[in-house]
Parts: C-alpha cells; structure tokens; sequence
C-alpha cells in the first residue's frame, strides 16, 4: 500500500484512472479501424477509376481498329488504281472482262471496308459517351473520397492530440495508486474492454450485469481488500451516496 493511504482512496484513484483508461482504450480502437476504413473508401475509388480506364482502353482498340480499316481501305484504292492502269495494257476481251470484274471484287471488298469505318465511328461515339460520363462520375466520387479522407485524417490528428494529453493525465495518477493494486487493475482492464474496476448497480456488478452476493458487499463494506466480481473478474466498488 502507498504510505499513508487507505484502501478507499486507493480506489477512488483506480476510479479515477479509469476514467482515463477508458477513453485512451475507446479512442485506441477507434486509431485501429481508421486506417481500414481509409482504405476501404480508397479501394473503392480505384475501383471507380478502373473502370474509366477500362473504357478508354476499348476506345483506344475502337480507334486502333479504325485505323486498321483505313489502312486497308487505302491498299484497295491503291489496287483498284493500279488494276485500272493495266486495262489499256490488255490484249484480249477475256483479259479485259476478267479485269473488270477483278476491279468490281476490289471496290465490293472496298465498300465493305468503307461501311466497318463507319460503323467504327458509332461505335467509338457510343465508347466516348461512356467514357465522358463515367469521368464526370469518377471526378465527383474523386471529391467525396477525398473529403471523406481529409475528415478520417483530420479525426486521427485529434485522437492522436486527445491521447497525448490523456496519457499525460493517466501518467500524474497512476504512481500514487499501490503497485500491486495497479499491476492487477491494468491487467484485468487489457482483457475487458478497458474496464479493470466498475461500480456496484443495486445488487448487480454493472460490468458483467450478474448479481452480487450479500457476502461481496459485506466485504466491499469493511473497506480491507478489492473485492473482484466472481463472474467478470472486474475490481468492484460502491459509489458513494452523496
């Protein structure tokens, strides 16, 4: 026991330095979950932006597509004009019909080319509508996401100011409290939820809410030892009356 104390000043600063135990312990696992809420929100918005990406890379195969079409388109008009060229070059009626018709092949095969590229057009349009639209929607999840993290962030430089400063109080009180009562407090404190000692409720430990019997509050009565809860383990005391 600390010189010159007795048992119920004792507990009255365990009940003080729980009031301060209890707020760091809410407060630390409060710290713990933000970083996964943090980065629950970002996984979401990389999600919103791989989608974007998604899309402008399928505009880019629409685009890339096209410019395979023109290419091709631009070889058949090369060929029609070098098959033309050797008309006057034929001899024979059969030659000259035969290249006539290989010239119609050539400008079908063009014409169907020529409707591809257009058809590539609509295509990369509707792809673009896509793609403005889901900017505008990334842009405004990209203005909640980072409001939503400045106030998470903003939140933790409190938590971690407000612990700081509670730790620093926790720090004032804890030697005038007997070592042995301390060692026992904290350890049964670290396993439930940042509880160590707890008031008698009428006739209920208001830790585990199970009854207290009429031999604890004999014993919580003379004031000799801490009297510990016989379901929760949790350290017990009387408030006082007035």
């Amino acid at each position: 026991m600390v010189p010159n104390t007795t048992l119920t000043e004792q507990i009255k600063k365990l009940v003080e330095l729980q009031k301060f135990d209890k707020e760091i312990f809410v407060l630390k696992k409060e710290l713990e979950e933000k970083p996964v809420i943090l980065k629950k929100i970002q996984d979401e918005f990389e999600g919103t932006k791989q989608k974007l990406h998604e899309l402008e890379e399928k505009l880019k195969k629409v685009l890339v597509k096209r410019r395979d079409f023109e290419l091709d388109l631009k070889a058949k008009e090369e060929q029609i004009t070098k098959t033309n060229s050797q008309l006057s070059l034929i001899k024979t009626n059969k030659e000259y019909s035969a290249k006539l018709s290989e010239i119609e092949n050539i400008k079908a095969d063009k014409s169907i080319i020529e409707e591809k590229i257009l058809l590539s057009f609509d295509e990369a349009d509707a792809v673009n509508v896509e793609v403005d639209k889901e900017k505008q929607n990334v842009a405004e999840i990209e203005k909640l996401y980072l409001s939503e993290k400045k106030k998470i962030e903003d939140r933790i430089k409190e938590i971690q100011l407000r612990l700081s400063e509670l730790t620093k109080s926790r720090d004032e009180i804890a030697p005038s409290i007997d070592k042995e009562h301390l060692v026992l407090y904290e350890r049964i404190m670290k396993h439930k939820e940042g509880l160590g000692i707890v008031p008698v409720k009428g006739t209920f430990c208001s830790g585990c809410f199970m009854n207290v019997t009429q031999q604890m509050f004999n014993l919580l009565k003379m004031s000799e030892q801490l009297v510990r809860c016989e379901t929760c383990s949790r350290i017990l005391y009387v408030e006082d009356e007035n």
